[in-house]
């Protein structure tokens, strides 16, 4: 189900076009015809709730709405019984995330995270390269992405406007701030606003940064520090540098990762031949470097190894994330990207809100994950969760 289909939309569509879409749910019908129109045996609602309380037959859930949203429908769906997908971030904020992972733990029911490159061959080579030693041990890794792609920066927020008919504006705003409507805020643009969105990092940091949490075996960084263009109490900043840095785990030896948002690319390396660009995700070994698009996409030596020889392959390769969300269900198992693997991601991403909230405070934040806590700046600790308008919860 979907409360915003430019969310959903035709590519999530066609990816469970394998699967029996039973209902629908969406705030604007008049704005999701164009995907209402292809399932017309399907049951329609505006509200997932009613959607949820009426049909006991429905399985799973797919939710497709802006990030403020994710986790109290996902909860919704999970207490009773339906096995969830949820599109990237997992949830707004790291108390949600959290809560959602639990929720899953205690329900048993199958989860999964939309995440596409988790599931895919670039992603795995990666992890392989790394962990076999391909260019020895790692230090530093920069991430970065063209995005935003919509309104961020220092702009006032948009005048109210009259609620049109065909918009049930009360649940599109679910647990967020009670604040006029204006269509500006809606359909995409939500992405940049802080009561919705959580920015270019919350649209992109799960398809680059899944694969080094992954191949570098990182938990929790223990500092994160944030530079940004100007933001104020709306919007996100056009564009940031964030640093986070993780302890050493095992024999592996602490990690600095820098992103960047905006456009902002991290300096070229000496290394990189003429004539290749370079890609969204760089890893700088002691033995050498690596390179890989968004969503973990075919991974590239710099520089180049001719008759390089991959690693063995040792990871399992399951299906798209669509469809081993679908077979998990029937088969009685974890899919590849369970809340479980994907709240440490999305925690990791959320943290980059927190530090841009914090950076006023000129403070390099020490995090303390198994409390949930900034430890040297109280202030911060803020930002970890917010009041529901009333009539929410979890």
């Amino acid at each position: 189900a979907s409360d915003n289909p430019v969310q959903m939309g035709d590519a999530e569509k066609q990816s469970f076009k394998h699967a029996n879409i039973y209902a629908l749910c969406d705030v604007d019908h008049d704005y999701s015809g164009h995907i209402l129109a292809g399932y017309p045996k399907a049951k329609k609602y505006t509200d997932f709730r009613e959607m949820i309380d009426k049909e006991k037959e429905i399985d799973a859930v797919l939710i497709g709405t802006p990030d403020h949203t994710h986790a109290v429908i996902a909860a919704y769906a999970m207490k009773a019984g339906k096995h969830v997908f949820v599109e990237k971030p997992m949830a707004k904020t790291i108390y949600e995330t959290r809560f959602l992972r639990d929720l899953a733990k205690q329900t048993g029911v199958v989860t999964q995270m939309g995440n596409q490159g988790h599931n895919i061959e670039g992603t795995m080579q990666t992890v392989e390269w790394i962990q076999g030693g391909v260019i020895g041990d790692v230090r530093e890794v920069h991430l970065w992405t063209n995005r935003p792609m919509w309104r961020q920066g220092y702009f006032d927020r948009p005048a109210g406007v009259d609620i049109p008919s065909n918009l049930n504006y009360d649940v599109w705003l679910g647990p967020a701030p009670d604040k006029p409507y204006n269509p500006e805020m809606l359909h995409f643009a939500w992405r940049g606003l802080w009561d919705y969105g959580t920015g270019a990092m919350g649209d992109m940091g799960a398809h680059t940064f899944d694969a080094p949490i992954w191949a570098l075996n990182l938990g929790m960084p223990t500092k994160i520090q944030a530079t940004s263009t100007p933001y104020n109490k709306d919007y996100l900043p056009q564009s940031e540098c964030v640093t986070y840095e993780f302890p050493a785990r095992g024999n592996m030896p602490p990690v600095k990762v820098t992103w960047s948002d905006g456009g902002i690319k991290p300096a070229r390396p000496a290394e990189l031949e003429p004539n290749r660009q370079l890609r969204e995700a760089l890893y700088i070994g002691d033995k050498g470097l690596i390179m890989h698009g968004t969503h973990g996409a075919e991974p590239q030596l710099i520089p180049e190894r001719p008759g390089f020889v991959a690693p063995e392959k040792t990871l399992k390769r399951p299906s798209n994330i669509y469809v081993d969300f679908i077979e998990a269900i029937k088969e009685g198992r974890k899919a590849a990207n369970d809340f479980e693997v994907s709240a440490k991601l999305t925690e990791i991403m959320l943290l980059t809100n927190i530090a841009v909230a914090a950076q006023r405070l000129d403070l390099t934040l020490e995090y303390d994950a198994e409390n949930m806590r900034i430890t040297n700046c109280p202030e911060a600790n803020d930002y970890f969760h917010y009041e529901y308008r009333k009539g929410w919860s979890l």
